[in-house]
């Protein structure tokens, strides 16, 4: 199952949108990023890993989520008439991390990366890091303060292993799925508008064709 928005020509770039391990291609983050993009007039393609098109809570392993990863940039390529490398990768979490490995062998013109899984809560010996020194276009990190997944100081510290521009929006005392505290007088819909506001600026100011 996927799901394509905004216009199927003239287009220059186009943005594939992954989800992460606990949902699917329906999650918030990703339809208020795919309304954003449209909006913007920048085609996106949200869509469901195998798991969870079979209704399973587990996530695939590693090769076949990689697989489906480039299965999906080549169906976005086709209904957005864009060439593979003018496409941006990216998702929430997991989804994120699957594209991001995708783009460290096969490229891609960047990456949106919502909520980067840096390292398992209370587990920050456990790295997500390896292929980074290998990400040689421009990076967006788009994350929560409060993440258990990676503080500020570490995925800023980690990101310095990436060749490419890096550009970080946080979420002020956001969680790993963006929620923001309430004393901080920030709704949660006012948090993910400012990650689509965030990711549609990163996806504009990108190079254009030569």
């Amino acid at each position: 199952m996927s799901e394509y928005q905004g216009p199927k020509r003239g287009n220059d770039r186009a943005v594939l949108l992954a989800h992460g391990a606990g949902a699917d291609m329906l999650a918030a983050a990703l339809t208020n990023c795919a309304v954003a993009l449209a909006d913007a007039k920048i085609p996106s393609l949200r869509f469901n890993f195998p798991y969870k098109e079979a209704g399973r809570r587990s996530p695939d392993r590693p090769p076949v989520l990689l697989a489906s990863v480039r299965q999906a940039a080549a169906e976005l390529a086709k209904l957005a008439k864009v060439p593979p490398e003018r496409l941006v990768l990216g998702g929430r979490s997991m989804g994120g991390r699957i594209c991001s490995m995708v783009a460290a062998d096969d490229g891609a013109l960047g990456l949106a990366l919502l909520g980067y899984p840096l390292h398992p809560p209370g587990r920050p010996d456990k790295l997500r890091v390896e292929h980074f020194e290998k990400l040689r276009m421009p990076v967006l990190f788009a994350s929560g303060t409060r993440d258990a997944f990676g503080t500020p100081d570490e995925l800023e510290r980690h990101a310095n292993a990436i060749k490419g521009r890096v550009v970080f929006h946080w979420i002020e005392t956001g969680d790993h799925g963006f929620k923001p505290l309430k004393s901080s007088g920030i709704t949660p819909q006012a948090a993910l508008d400012g990650v689509a506001e965030a990711v549609v600026s990163f996806v504009t100011k990108l190079p254009a064709p030569k």
